[in-house]
């Protein structure tokens, strides 16, 4: 067998030192240093054009930001709003009888009934809604009656 802290030929006791013997491609503490100081240095430079591309964005955003302020100013509120924006026509129209119903101008009788149905118990006068709501309801349904009835 071969000295201590050596290892044998075949491969003997001595094989459970091997990982105690010194490595043969080890790095020096200078070329760690080295490859350490590169990797800062390309992190702080990666650090600074970030920086400076943040800078140019808001410098080039500032007046972007007037401008889509300026056109959201000029755009009217009711263009997001869900609710129908004016009063009631003098004659009631197929498209306002619709908006009012809640349904296509072109729909068969049933859906017709069921809507009318569904709205005059939420709007009905002795619950509580309005007389003048409950007749414009009324005309918008007589209305597709008529419709249905040519």
């Amino acid at each position: 067998m071969a000295a201590a802290g050596r290892m044998s030929v075949d491969g003997g006791d001595m094989m459970r030192y091997a990982e105690y013997s010194p490595k043969t491609d080890a790095r020096s503490d200078a070329d760690i240093d080295r490859r350490l100081a590169r990797t800062l240095i390309a992190v702080g430079l990666g650090v600074a054009a970030a920086g400076f591309a943040g800078r140019y964005a808001f410098q080039l955003w500032k007046p972007l930001g007037q401008i889509f302020s300026e056109t959201v100013r000029k755009m009217p509120s009711s263009a997001f709003s869900p609710y129908y924006k004016g009063g009631f026509e003098q004659k009631m129209s197929k498209r306002e009888a619709s908006l009012i119903l809640g349904i296509s101008p072109v729909t068969t009788k049933a859906k017709v009934r069921d809507a009318h149905r569904r709205i005059m118990v939420l709007n009905h006068p002795d619950k509580g809604g309005s007389p003048y709501l409950a007749a414009k309801i009324n005309e918008a349904k007589d209305l597709f009656d008529k419709e249905n009835r040519r």
